[in-house]
Order: C-alpha cells, then structure tokens, then sequence
C-alpha cells in the first residue's frame, strides 16, 4: 500500500526507521550503482547554479555521489556537507570521499544555524521525508537570503519504469504490505511540486524534467538494479523467503515486456527537477 500524503494509519517514525535500516542495509550496493544516476547529478547541478567559494548542503546525501560532485564546482574556496538520516550511508561517503563534510541529520530538524548556505541540495530525496512541507521549511531556513534550492523527484509512476516495474510486480505478486508507506511518485506532478515551493515561502519555484536512459540485458538484472537503489523496499524485500525472492525477479518479465528492444530492455524514466530561491529582505 502506498499512500500519495499521510493517512491517519501512517506512522512517520517508523516509516523513517525502514528508510533508514533499508539504506543502512544496501549503502555499498547504492554507491556501485552510481553510474544510472550520472545524468540526474550533472542535470541537478547544472540547475543549482554553483559557483567557486559557495557552501553547499546536500541533504538525503547517502553515499555522497552528488556531493562530491559538486565540491569543484564550488572550489576554491567552497565547502560541501553531505548529510543523511542512515549511517551507513555517510560511512561509505567518509571513506571515498574525504574532501567532504558529513553530519547525520534528520531533513526535517536540521542541526545547523539559519541562513549558512548559499545552496541546499537534495536529490531524488524529498518524497522520502513523512512531511515534505517541513523539510522544504528546513531547506528555506539554513539557505541564506538570496540562495537558491535545488531538488529532483520521480515524476508520475507511468513515467518511472525503473521503479514502477518492480513495484507493479510486487503489487501483482505479494500481498499488500502490514504497514502504510508514502508513494515515491507522490511529488510528481510539476503544478503540486512548484505549489508545494510556492507554499513554504519561496520565490521563483521553476520545474523542469529530465529523462534518465537506463539498459538491462534481462528481468533478473533490473531487479538487481531495483534492488540497489531501493532502500527500505530492499530492507523488506530481504526478508522474504528464497523462493518468493526468485518469483518477483523471473516475474517482474511481465511488466518490463512493454519496454523489450533487441535482446534487452530499454527504460526512459523521467524526473523532475525543481529550483526556488529564499528572497531577500527588500
């Protein structure tokens, strides 16, 4: 069961504690799979507008492939913080990219002062926080007058295939899940995402799309990439017995058939990618 904002029957805490376990539980694997995520950092980078002696926070960080990124676009002189609820995540960060700063921290109570950074981060993390309002209130809160927040999120399911195939064979294949869980497609109308923006107090909120090409030579290697990105999914999916494991990835053929080219499959997914600034004092 997924649902598109929170239901009396949704607990934050807990969905915050599989995100979190999940993500603690595929860190390494996340990182590896860098590569199907290239074109989404540059393009979120590119919106972002970083320029030499900024500091930057990327919030939802995990093993720190946007951050690091972004340390020479703001260089020299310039300072990145990758920040992330799980753990694990930030120790892989700290051992391959030391150049960076980490702080463990929750997207919706930031531990910094307000107004220390001329840009805040944040890809394909938002629809992961229980209450998107408050974390876009955190990111406006330690932005500096005149800086500028950059985020991505999955657009509308039928535009994901990357994730949408695995989740519709799961929905097809397992019963519905014992605990509710917020759709990571929730943010994914561009009217509602710059309304959202709008709504927490920025100014000039501007979303665009970009696609992301990803190829699989079969079923059982896009549920091997579903898996390496699919934090508390994963963490779930884990503990389910051998042969059910074995069923979704062999079943999940059925929904990439639509996207069968040559001897693989090909998927266009789309993402949206939003920037606003925080106004200053007039």
């Amino acid at each position: 069961m997924t649902t598109s904002s929170a239901t009396p029957d949704f607990d934050g805490r807990r969905f915050k504690q599989l995100e979190r376990a999940g993500y603690n539980l595929i860190a390494a694997r996340y990182a590896a799979a860098a590569e199907l995520r290239a074109t989404l950092h540059t393009a979120l980078l590119d919106a972002a507008g970083l320029a030499g002696g900024q500091h930057i926070l990327d919030l939802a960080s995990g093993p720190g492939i946007l951050a690091q990124a972004a340390l020479p676009r703001v260089s020299p002189g310039g300072r990145v913080v990758a920040s992330d609820l799980a753990e694990a995540m930030l120790a892989e960060s700290r051992s391959q990219h030391p150049a960076i700063l980490h702080a463990a921290a929750d997207g919706e109570r930031l531990p910094f002062v307000d107004g220390c950074f001329d840009r805040v981060l944040c890809g394909l993390g938002l629809m992961f926080f229980p209450n998107e309002a408050l974390a876009l209130a955190e990111m406006r809160r330690v932005v500096k007058s005149g800086g500028r927040i950059a985020v991505s999120v999955w657009a509308d399911a039928p535009q994901v295939p990357l994730v949408e195939c695995a989740l519709a064979c799961m929905r097809r294949l397992l019963p519905a899940p014992k605990v509710a869980r917020l759709s990571v497609f929730r943010l994914g109308d561009p009217e509602r995402l710059a309304g959202l923006l709008s709504a927490t107090g920025f100014t000039e909120p501007h979303v665009e799309t970009c696609e992301l090409q990803s190829s699989f030579k079969a079923p059982e290697d896009y549920w091997q990439a579903f898996l390496d990105l699919a934090g508390g999914a994963a963490g779930s999916l884990s503990r389910l017995p051998a042969e059910i494991l074995a069923k979704l990835q062999g079943g999940v053929a059925q929904e990439l058939a639509p996207y069968l080219c040559g001897e693989g499959y090909r998927l266009t997914s789309r993402v949206l990618i939003a920037t606003a600034s925080r106004a200053q004092p007039v």
